[in-house]
């Protein structure tokens, strides 16, 4: 299995970034996509997830109504679209896939937001 996270950078407070996963080697259209985020000294914490036929999503309070999770199971890719970031979206980002009992994780894109 491999997830290849993509997009990441550095970017202004209230700037945007779109951050791609493509995934290989899995079922793709069966598995539930996961956002996570790890910032220095913090614990990893789910941002965002979004089922394997993309009917049902979930949030991390604080990205509510700044990120979306979307998917597109014909690119076997997964995105999260950020919006209006702040200094506190500065993390490293992990792509998660989950198929029944196995979680697999990508390598991980940093995110710096800053002046």
């Amino acid at each position: 299995v491999q997830l290849v996270e993509s997009g990441g950078g550095l970017v202004q407070p209230g700037g945007s970034l779109r951050l791609s996963c493509a995934a290989s080697g899995l079922t793709f259209s069966r598995s539930t996509m996961s956002w996570y985020r790890q910032a220095p000294g913090a614990e990893r914490e789910l941002v965002a997830s979004i089922t394997s036929a993309g009917g049902s999503t979930n949030y991390a309070d604080s990205v509510k109504g700044r990120f979306t999770i979307s998917r597109d199971n014909g690119k076997n890719t997964v995105y999260l679209q950020m919006n209006s970031l702040t200094v506190e979206d500065t993390a490293v980002y992990y792509c998660s896939a989950k198929f029944g009992l196995f979680r697999h994780w990508g390598q991980g894109t940093q995110v710096t937001v800053s002046s």
